[in-house]
């Protein structure tokens, strides 16, 4: 998709859902503006003749998907009939196919959001995108194959988000891997996947995401930007044979604080989310490898014979005596959208079992 689409289908969103995102007047990029129907908006050349203005959209070989052509001249874009405290915002959203991610991605579609399903698995990925459409009775989720740590296939997948729903108003930094294992047991291996996924991704996404914000912004101040970084509450303090992981979370946090201050003059707030564990969610309770089974195998419990054992023993940490649910990092995420004065910090979801001093 060429830089030049990527104008249009931004502009084109902005300009037919200007009332919903506080533009006060119709912004445009060459020349577009909202003729101001209530549903769908007829999108028209402003200066230039209807015919001019189709054949110069043409001429770039594709039509965003956001686009439908109604006649000659003439463009309709769909505006979201959601409702809810996101309406009308696109986020994408990494690692979203299973675990926290793909908790989140229902938590943000239920509140209104568009969703864009960055993950390598395909086949997980495609039935929660088809899940979310069914269940909202409208396009509110779209599956990009994306490996997270190659920049070419990020660059894919923004691009693929801007055609589809004309741009992105939030990135969630959530893809993510755990190895766990002591010095004498880690492989270099291991230590440099969580590095790439956990580290490297998060300045790969948020270097691909940041231009579309910036133009978002440039059309018109109003409309701010969310880079929210899924951490860990290992990322708050240090983890007995789980170095590879805890690094990588204190590593982002850093990247959470940078990028927050070279970003703000663009209206982009960047903030991490920092949750306790999710029992239930697969990173801890795959059978094959979830952490009860590496915890249980690399002796990090003392005494622990048994997956239970294991399991009682982290929940015994936690003072509000439950894990954290994708529904607890929704609500965060929720916050760190509407509070217009935060940025650069890390926010635990803990349960109390972390506490800032």
């Amino acid at each position: 998709m060429s830089a030049a689409l990527n104008d249009y289908a931004i502009a084109l969103r902005m300009a037919a859902c200007h009332s919903a995102l506080k533009i006060p007047q119709p912004v445009v990029v060459s020349q577009i503006e909202s003729s101001g129907l209530p549903d769908d908006r007829m999108l028209v050349a402003k200066d230039v003749s209807p015919r001019d203005f189709f054949e110069s959209l043409v001429s770039l070989g594709e039509i965003p998907a956001c686009v439908e052509i109604e006649q000659q001249g003439a463009l309709r874009v769909e505006v979201s009939t959601a409702s809810g405290r996101m309406r009308g915002a696109v986020v994408l959203v990494t690692g979203a196919a299973q675990g926290f991610g793909r908790g989140i991605a229902e938590e943000l579609v239920q509140a209104g959001a568009a969703v864009v399903i960055a993950d390598l698995n395909e086949q997980l990925g495609l039935e929660l995108a088809d899940s979310l459409n069914n269940a909202a009775g409208r396009t509110a989720a779209l599956f990009v194959q994306t490996d997270v740590t190659k920049a070419a296939s990020v660059r894919d997948c923004v691009n693929a988000a801007v055609k589809n729903f004309g741009g992105i108003d939030m990135l969630i930094n959530n893809a993510g891997v755990l190895r766990a294992g002591g010095l004498d047991e880690l492989t270099e291996r291991d230590f440099d996947l969580v590095t790439a996924v956990n580290y490297k991704a998060c300045f790969i996404c948020t270097q691909a995401v940041v231009p579309v914000m910036k133009q978002q912004y440039a059309l018109n101040p109003e409309i701010r930007g969310d880079i929210i970084q899924i951490n860990s509450k290992s990322g708050l303090e240090g983890s007995k044979r789980n170095f590879a992981y805890a690094g990588s979370k204190f590593g982002t946090i850093g990247l959470t604080q940078s990028f927050a201050l070279e970003l703000i003059e663009y209206g982009i707030k960047v903030n991490a989310i920092c949750p306790g564990n999710y029992f239930d969610g697969p990173l801890w309770s795959d059978p094959e490898n979830g952490l009860f089974v590496q915890y249980l195998r690399t002796g990090k419990v003392p005494g622990a014979k048994t997956l239970e054992d294991v399991r009682a023993s982290y929940m015994s940490k936690i003072p509000m005596g439950r894990g954290c649910t994708p529904q607890d990092v929704a609500r965060a995420i929720l916050y760190c959208r509407e509070q217009q004065y935060e940025t650069g910090q890390a926010i635990p979801v803990t349960g109390g079992q972390v506490m800032l001093n």
